[in-house]
């Protein structure tokens, strides 16, 4: 009796504080809760709890306890629920002015989830967002059984209360345990976290089979509400807030009051595991198919689970969405009434509302599970870096699965790439050695042929391939199929063969051969071999012929008969698929070695996604031929996209992965060099131009450090690497998103003060080599003769020997920094008819030296005068370590009268100035009809995919903009160089050699003066005397380090350094030097 008495006086006291205010009530409740949390007094606190919710419904019943007492208890009926306990009637749960209470949301919720089979639950790892007073979480473990349940709230007063709550559920009114069939207690089974969305789980590394969550959908009236701190102290009308409304959150969903919820699903990517599910509460406000997308784009699968209609809270204001209507084109949906079926917009619903009308709106709980959980995870942890713009435009939603099989895969092979790599590769002109890896893999394991990757040389599209073939031979007469003539030049199809001349192994020009068309059928092809007797044929197979190998092996008997080569495209019938279908070719080489006078020719092209994205790849035994394509094609185009390759690669990749490489093992053939035979050789002209072409290898035995390639390898910023990532990861971009030619004339015009006049015309392409060789083949239609600088890029010379171009080269001197100047230009151009100057500028490469705004418009001067065409070439610029060193072009003129030929075509890239490395662009603006023309007619010139120029039209735009990111990275970069250039300068000078110290870009050239004539000690080098034309090979054998020779750079005995090579390489570039100057010099 006198414990009952002091019970009664004791719930009285409780009463009497909390009567006192809202914030009182919650630190006598907090005073209970700290006894509750102590197992020694844990059970009298839970008796108290009991006593004040029996004193208040026996001696109080007409008192509303929320309103006298800042609080409620209640019994939440659950008698409706099956799977209960038979003693579990209902939950009991303490409700507080600060706590959003139960209500048709939540209810709605619990009845979505119950629909749900048990065995998603039980055994499982549960976290519900917006706990709120933490009864959902309670009854989910109370009914399933869980392994343990987690709820998470940004009110730290919601999760006081859901503790409370807990107890109260989890002890009985006398405070024993309540105990399940396994010996739990909810106390085992369910704990209450403060946190943001799901940053506890984040920080204590956490991972969930289920995140559920009814989360608020409406924009706080007050924006700068959500902004303040949240503490336990803070007002309850401000903590009940966080329960209805939501702050902006960066998300594209904010503007229909979702981006609480996409944010939600963004971390929950991260946080469930791969076969996990988020269940979501969502208000059908903004429209079901703006909700669904919300998921599906972030690369979820979705299921309704439920779905019913619930009136509009009355203390919501919903005039956020009003101002959303305003200012958008969106109408979100709510109803007059329940039972109405014809929706109204939100301005409507508001003065409904206030005119004192019931609106309601849809309720749906939504089952969400991942398409393909590892790949999506991947993409949203490279995404979740801070790339905010990016993941608003990423679109992982489609309509088609096998786009989605195909897509995200790359995407996530992408994201994985670009977080691994700080720069982007420079590939070999031969293709990326992984890129050919996969492909001789494919055709190892699919096709049974024993293939190597020393046997594939990459290029970017069949055009290209077929006309660099057609011109390294130059053959009298060529055959070729119908459909592939329309890459040709037009006047290689224009021309006739000469009247009754055979074939034979003279060597033409390779610029005036003749083409006829071919038709595809095998049997028409040989009436015609016979007849015609051409040295090349180029063509294809008629589908049913590609079903055995019989017409593949009588057009390779009918070609070796007369001594023609034979070119054979395959593109059509090349499956990347995991069951490829009958090819007559593959069987063939599976069992037959690929004579030496045939030649595979495959354009990729079959994908699903980017149905413009090519690259091709040739497959050959003939060694010589190999490395002859590889040498042409850093020639006249550069190199592959490395984009595209990667792309293929993945598809190749994911054909391979799961293969065992011991199943396939066979003996492999390797490419043989051809001997001389009766098949017409290499033109002359080409042999020659392409002997100068330094760093091909097939290989894959490269040297140990190159410093001789043009690219770019020092660390790029996160925004470019994520510009590529969201080139390639957009859908449905229209034609002005991929269109860069706006930012590039911004870009001239900024950065070299070039008039539009002077730019009527923008050519774009994969590399700025490309488009250069379109001008020097314009050059050799209008009999010009190019004009070179000494100390100009060795592989422009390249281009000019092996299209058989007329050049010259202007000699420079040592005592200038090998720069031409106007009064050597002026005398050099008397007696040059039709001059074509090739100026690169403001950096040269390869000496590393600048001219100055002066000297370019002096040397433009001179070029006027004579009435020159100008190929000024920037490709190189935009690493200048200073900045004066811009020019201004604003008055380079046009032709007059007089000399009406001179013209401007401005050549450029970006590999430099947007520190794209490895992944190039390059342009051409122009305003003279005979530069326009020169790229019109240019069918085989390789563009760039649109995937890259939105990449370039975004950096571009970033750069206008003075982006920090950008900005930064450019200095960095600047900075390095010039330390570099330092550094190097003192190395090589105290090795020996004379150097020419660079002001900008990526390379430097220097004479290995002290070494003419000397010898390598210790015998690693023979006893072979050290001179101009050995030295490089000198340097790679004894050091693995590759150098350009004198012969790359046109400047008699100085040789080229790259500076920009990753950390570890030009160090280990530096130790070879080093080490070269004590084997010869001691």
């Amino acid at each position: 009796m006198g414990m009952a008495t002091t019970s009664d006086a004791e719930v009285k006291d409780f009463l009497e504080q909390c009567k006192v205010s809202g914030d009182n009530a919650y630190n006598v409740i907090k005073g209970v809760l700290e006894r509750l949390d102590n197992e020694s007094t844990r059970a009298e606190a839970r008796r108290l709890l009991a006593a004040v919710q029996k004193y208040v419904a026996k001696e109080e019943p007409a008192v509303e306890s929320m309103a006298t007492y800042h609080f409620r208890l209640h019994q939440l009926s659950l008698t409706d629920y099956e799977g209960f306990r038979e003693n579990r009637k209902s939950l009991t749960l303490l409700e507080l002015p600060s706590i959003f209470v139960p209500e048709d949301w939540s209810f709605t919720f619990f009845e979505g989830i119950s629909r749900h089979p048990d065995t998603g639950f039980r055994n499982r790892d549960v976290t519900e967002l917006g706990c709120g007073n933490g009864w959902v979480s309670i009854a989910m473990a109370e009914r399933w059984q869980p392994r343990k349940v987690i709820g998470l709230d940004i009110n730290p007063r919601a999760i006081k209360v859901a503790w409370i709550n807990l107890y109260l559920n989890a002890l009985s009114d006398d405070g024993s345990p309540v105990l399940d069939h396994e010996g739990k207690s909810l106390l085992d089974r369910v704990e209450f976290h403060v946190s943001d969305l799901l940053a506890y789980c984040r920080e204590q590394k956490l991972t969930m089979d289920l995140i559920v969550g009814c989360i608020p959908q409406i924009l706080n009236p007050d924006p700068t509400a959500m902004s303040k701190l949240i503490t336990e102290n803070a007002s309850e009308e401000f903590l009940h807030s966080l329960s209805n409304y939501c702050g902006l959150q960066g998300f594209v969903e904010d503007q229909f009051g979702l981006g609480l919820v996409a944010r939600a699903a963004e971390e929950g990517i991260s946080i469930i595991r791969p076969t996990g599910r988020l269940i979501f509460n969502i208000g059908g406000r903004p429209g079901q198919a703006v909700t669904e997308r919300l998921f599906t784009r972030r690369g979820f699968h979705i299921n309704k689970l439920w779905q019913t209609r619930v009136n509009q809270a009355p203390d919501t204001d919903i005039l956020a969405l009003v101002e959303i209507e305003k200012n958008t084109r969106h109408r979100f949906e709510f109803f007059m009434g329940r039972v109405s079926e014809d929706p109204i917009s939100a301005r409507t619903a508001w003065a409904f509302l206030k005119s004192g009308g019931e609106i309601s709106h849809g309720l749906s709980v939504y089952e969400c599970t991942l398409r393909m959980p590892n790949q999506v995870k991947t993409i949203s942890k490279f995404l979740s870096n801070g790339f905010q713009e990016t993941r608003g435009a990423l679109d992982l939603s489609f309509s088609n699965d096998s786009v989605a099989e195909e897509k995200i895969p790359f995407l996530a092979h992408l994201a994985r790439a670009l977080e691994d790599l700080s720069y982007f590769p420079h590939e070999s002109p031969a293709g990326s050695s992984r890129f050919r890896n996969l492909i001789a893999g494919f055709m190892r394991i699919y096709h049974q042929i024993p293939l190597t990757p020393s046997s594939v040389v990459v290029l970017p599209s069949r055009a290209v391939a077929i006309e660099n073939i057609l011109r390294i031979y130059s053959p009298r007469l060529a055959l070729v199929d119908a459909e592939l003539t329309r890459w040709l030049p037009k006047k290689w199809l224009t021309a006739l063969p000469a009247e009754g001349s055979t074939g034979g192994a003279i060597s033409q020009s390779n610029n005036t051969v003749t083409v006829v068309e071919a038709p595809r059928r095998s049997d028409l092809v040989v009436r015609l071999l016979k007849n015609l007797k051409p040295q090349l044929v180029v063509t294809s197979l008629a589908d049913y012929e590609m079903r055995t190998s019989t017409s593949f092996e009588l057009l390779l008997d009918a070609t070796a008969s007369i001594g023609a080569r034979l070119i054979l495209d395959i593109s059509e019938y090349l499956e990347l698929s995991s069951l490829p279908g009958t090819n007559g070719v593959l069987q063939y080489l599976a069992s037959h070695p690929m004579p030496m006078h045939a030649t595979i020719i495959c354009g990729l092209v079959k994908n699903q996604v980017y149905s413009d994205l090519e690259v091709a790849f040739i497959v050959s035994e003939n060694q010589t031929l190999l490395n002859t394509l590889a040498k042409a094609g850093d020639v006249t185009y550069g190199r592959t996209a490395i984009s595209s390759q990667f792309y293929y690669g993945c598809l190749f990749h994911e054909l391979l992965s799961f293969q065992l490489p011991e199943r396939h093992t066979t003996e492999q053939r390797l490419p043989r060099e051809e001997e001389p035979s009766k098949f017409i050789s290499f033109s002359p002209t080409s042999a020659e131009a392409l002997s100068g072409v330094e760093n091909v290898n097939l290989d894959q035995q490269a040297p140990t450090i190159c410093m001789d390639f043009d690219e770019n390898l020092l660390q790029v910023p996160a925004a470019v690497k994520v510009s590529v990532f969201e080139g390639f990861a957009r859908q449905n971009i229209s034609e002005d998103e991929m269109d860069p030619r706006p930012e590039i004339l911004d870009y001239l015009q900024s950065g070299y003060g070039l008039p539009q006049s002077h730019a009527k015309e923008l050519f774009l392409s994969d590399t700025s080599t490309s488009l250069f060789t379109k001008l020097v083949l314009a050059c050799v239609e209008e009999n010009g003769t190019l004009v070179f600088p000494m100390g100009s890029c060795g592989t422009c010379v390249s281009v000019a020997k092996f299209l058989e171009a007329n050049f010259t080269t202007l000699p420079t001197e040592v005592s200038n920094s090998f720069k031409a100047t106007a009064v050597q230009l002026d005398a050099f151009l008397k007696g040059i008819e039709k001059p074509w100057v090739y100026i690169p500028g403001p950096t040269i490469n390869p000496t590393g030296q600048i001219y100055s705004n002066s000297e370019i418009a002096e040397l433009l001067a001179v070029c006027k005068s004579y009435g020159a065409r100008v190929i000024l070439d920037t490709s190189y610029s935009g690493l200048e370590y200073n900045e004066s060193s811009k020019w201004n072009l604003k008055q380079i003129g046009t032709g007059s009268e007089e000399n009406s030929s001179y013209a401007i075509a401005i050549l450029g890239g970006f590999s430099t100035g947007l520190m794209t490395g490895g992944l190039e662009f390059g342009f051409a603006a122009v305003a003279d009809p005979v530069f326009i023309e020169a790229f019109k007619d240019a069918p085989t010139m390789s563009r760039p995919h649109g995937t890259l120029k939105y990449t370039i039209k975004k950096l571009l735009g970033q750069l206008s903009q003075k982006s920090e990111v950008l900005i930064t990275g450019l200095e960095e970069q600047k900075k390095t160089l010039r330390q570099r250039a330092q550094e190097l300068s003192k190395l090589l000078k105290e090795c020996g050699w004379d150097v020419v110290e660079p002001l900008g870009g990526i390379s430097m050239v220097a004479s290995p003066s002290a070494y003419e004539g000397k010898c390598v000690k210790g015998g690693t080098y023979g006893n072979n005397a050290l001179d101009v034309d050995n030295i490089r090979d000198a340097i790679i054998k004894v050091t693995g380090l590759s150098i350009s020779s004198s012969s790359w750079t046109g400047i008699p005995n100085y040789c080229r350094f790259m500076l920009a090579l990753t950390e570890e390489d030009f160090s280990a570039s530096c130790k070879a030097l080093q080490k070269f100057k004590e084997l010869v010099l001691g």
